[in-house]
C-alpha cells in the first residue's frame, strides 16, 4: 500500500475535513514517567494526523484564557485551520489527569476539570459548513448533534464516544448514532453499548442503531472493521516501547478519516486502507508523551510503517487440502 490517494470530484468542498472535539491540557502518569500539563485533546490529535492527507484540516474547539499562544502557533504552523477555535476569556482550558497501569492498556482518571467545556456551544464558521468529511471527537452527544445541525450534507461523518456517555446519556447518544456513518470505539465500549459480550454480535446490534460501519479498537491487538457483510481485521504494529497511549484513538480517527477525505471513495477496500493508515499513525503517537511525534511527521515516515503493516498482514494463499494430499 502506497501513501498516496487521489481526490475525486465532489459537489462539496474538495478534500476537506472538520474535527470537532477538545483542545486540552493533560497530565499523564505512567510507571516510567510523569508529564505535566502537556498539549492534548481529541481535536488536537485528529487534526495533526489528518494534516498528512488533507490541506488545512478544520478544527472546532474551545480553550481558556490560560492557553498559551505558543500552542496556537504550533497548530497554525502545521497548517491547521483555526478559524473555529474559540478562546473563552473568563474560563480555564479543559484539563485531564490520568495514571496508566503497568500494562499501558488500563488507566485511572485522577482528575477531570471541564472548565470551558461546561458551556461549550460550537458555532461553525460559514466556510466550514460545506466540509466533506466530519470527525466528531469524544464530546457530549448533544454537542455532536449541534455540529451536525450546522453542516451541509457531508459525504462522511465519523464519530467517537466513550463509556461515560453510554452510561449517562444513552438516549442522546442513540440520536447521534442515527445520524452518523462510522463509529469508532474500543472493545469494552462496544460490549457495553450493545449489551453483548460477543463482538461480532455486538457489531450487528450497534450498526442497527445507525452507523453502517463500525470500527472496534483492540489496542495492541489491532482493530476490527465491520461494514455491510464484510469484516476486516488489521493488526497493530509490534512496538518495543510505548511511552503514552493517550490520544492514540484520536490519532487513529484522524488518519482513518484523513485518508478517506483524500481518497474520495468509500468502498470496503478504501475503508481497509484507511484503517491501516489510522493504525500506522497511532503507532507513532504512543512512542512519545502527548502529540509530539505528530508534529514533524512526514509521508515518508508513515509509508515505512504502512509497508511494515502490509507485510505483517499479508498471508500467501494456503492450500490446506492440497498439503494434506501430498
Amino acid at each position: 500500500m502506497r501513501f498516496a490517494c487521489h481526490a475525486q470530484p465532489t459537489t462539496i468542498d474538495p478534500v476537506s475535513l472538520l474535527a470537532v472535539g477538545t483542545v486540552a491540557f493533560d497530565t499523564v502518569h505512567t510507571p516510567f514517567r510523569t508529564a505535566e500539563r502537556i498539549l492534548g485533546g481529541s481535536a488536537t490529535y485528529i487534526t495533526l494526523a489528518a494534516r498528512l492527507f488533507v490541506d488545512a484540516p478544520r478544527l472546532v474547539a474551545v480553550v481558556g484564557h490560560d492557553f498559551p499562544e505558543s500552542c496556537i502557533s504550533l497548530l497554525r504552523d502545521r497548517k491547521i485551520d483555526l478559524a473555529g477555535l474559540e478562546v473563552n476569556p473568563t474560563e480555564k482550558t479543559f484539563f485531564w489527569e490520568g495514571r496508566y497501569h503497568y500494562n499501558m492498556n488500563d488507566r485511572d482518571t485522577l482528575d477531570t476539570q471541564l472548565n470551558v467545556l461546561a458551556t461549550f456551544d460550537p458555532k461553525l464558521p460559514a466556510s466550514y459548513r460545506s466540509t466533506r468529511v466530519v470527525c466528531l471527537g469524544n464530546l457530549q452527544p448533544q454537542v455532536q448533534q449541534q455540529v451536525l445541525d450546522q453542516v451541509e450534507s457531508p459525504d462522511l461523518v465519523v464519530c467517537d464516544t466513550m463509556n461515560f456517555w453510554i452510561d449517562s446519556a444513552l438516549d442522546e447518544l442513540k440520536k447521534t448514532l442515527a445520524r452518523i456513518d462510522v463509529l469508532i470505539i474500543n472493545d469494552e465500549e462496544a460490549r457495553q453499548l450493545a449489551d453483548h459480550t460477543n463482538l461480532v454480535v455486538a457489531s450487528r446490534i450497534i450498526r442497527a442503531m445507525g452507523p453502517k460501519t463500525l470500527i472496534i479498537k483492540k489496542g495492541e491487538h489491532g482493530a476490527m472493521l465491520f461494514k455491510d457483510d464484510h469484516v476486516f481485521w488489521a493488526p497493530a504494529l509490534p512496538l518495543e516501547e510505548i511511552q503514552d497511549p493517550t490520544g492514540a484513538g484520536d490519532t487513529f480517527m484522524g488518519g482513518f478519516a484523513g485518508y478517506l477525505a483524500c481518497e474520495g471513495t468509500y468502498t470496503f477496500d478504501s475503508f481497509k486502507r484507511a484503517v491501516l493508515c489510522g493504525t500506522a499513525l497511532a503507532s507513532f503517537v504512543v512512542g512519545q508523551f502527548g502529540p509530539e511525534a505528530l508534529y514533524d511527521l512526514t509521508p515518508e515516515d508513515v509509508q515505512g510503517r504502512l509497508d511494515r503493516l502490509t507485510t505483517l498482514a499479508h498471508v500467501p494463499a494456503v492450500d490446506a487440502i492440497g498439503a494434506r494430499m501430498v
